[in-house]
Formats: C-alpha cells, sequence, structure tokens
C-alpha cells in the first residue's frame, strides 16, 4: 500500500498520524486547591535526564489537573500496567470525581497515585511551557518507585499490552 501525498497537517490528520506511535499509558495526578485529587490519562511522558532525573509531561490548556499542576507546582505520574485499561479510560473522560472510590496510594508530599501501577513518580514542576494547545511541564523526580509487570500501551485509539519477541534486554547506551 503507497503513502498518500503530503498535505497540511488538520488536527484529525495530525490524531491519526501520531496514534501509529506506540506509548505507554500513565495517569499525571495533582491536587487542587481545595486539596482535591485530580487527574488525566497522558500518553505523552518522556524522560528527559536521568541525572539529575527530570520527566516531562504535555497536558492539555485548561483542564482541572494542567490547572492544579501549574498552582500547586507539583505532580504524580503513575505509569499503568496492562490490566489497568479500565483506569486509563476512567481518567480520559471529562469530568467527574475519578479518584473516587478507586484504590490510591499516596506519595511522600501526599499526592494521590493510582494504586497497582507499575512505578509512581513524584515531580516538583521544575519549569513549564506553552506549545500549542498543551502545557507542558518538566518534572524533578524527588521520590520514585517501581515494580516489574506488563506496561499498558496505546496504538491506533487502541489500548494493548507489549510482547516481546524473546530477546535479551537491550541496555540504554548513553
Amino acid at each position: 500500500m503507497t503513502l498518500p501525498a503530503f498535505s497540511r497537517p488538520t488536527p484529525s490528520d495530525m490524531r491519526r498520524s501520531m496514534g501509529r506511535f506506540t506509548t505507554g499509558v500513565a495517569v499525571v495526578s495533582a491536587e487542587d486547591s481545595d486539596g482535591e485529587p485530580c487527574g488525566m490519562t497522558i500518553s505523552s511522558l518522556t524522560s528527559i535526564s536521568l541525572d539529575p532525573a527530570i520527566i516531562l509531561v504535555s497536558l492539555t490548556h485548561g483542564s482541572r489537573t494542567t490547572d492544579a499542576v501549574e498552582a500547586g507546582g507539583r505532580f504524580a505520574v503513575s505509569i499503568l500496567s496492562s490490566r489497568q485499561e479500565a483506569v486509563a479510560r476512567r481518567f480520559a473522560t471529562r469530568g467527574g470525581a475519578r479518584f473516587e472510590g478507586l484504590p490510591c496510594d499516596r506519595t511522600a508530599c501526599g499526592l494521590p497515585v493510582v494504586a497497582d501501577a507499575l512505578a509512581h513518580l513524584e515531580c516538583t514542576v521544575h519549569s513549564a511551557h506553552d506549545v500549542g494547545d498543551h502545557r507542558v511541564f518538566y518534572g524533578d523526580v524527588s521520590e520514585l518507585r517501581w515494580r516489574d509487570g506488563t506496561g499498558l500501551v496505546f496504538y491506533s485509539g487502541r489500548f494493548g499490552d507489549f510482547r516481546d519477541f524473546g530477546h535479551d534486554e537491550v541496555p540504554w547506551l548513553f
């Protein structure tokens, strides 16, 4: 099958094109000014630096979570396991008390995180920038924990899991 001709990107074409890039799935969480937990599902999570430990998350402008991270200067990340699709869907919808009735843990500074996730990271905002329709936050990772398991992935509008090809682990060489 051949690719169509190049064209100017529309939001829907951009979504379809970037949907061809398989990503992990995580929940960013914070507390609003009333101390209420808030969070949203993201697939835009990147490790920027190992030493010092800095990550990047990209959050939609105007969301309650984005406003809480901006105001509070801190956030947490829960990297979801392949068994947590329902959690990803819950935090991907607009509005509602997403943490209500959900088993949660707390980070050292008290931020809510999703129980049984593969990893939890607690961050202080290092810097933030408006980029298009999102606010990009760089977070200094102050605390983290992780466990083994299979991650939840997102590809072309669908959730799935990772299946390896049976090779030995490839270490990052940087």
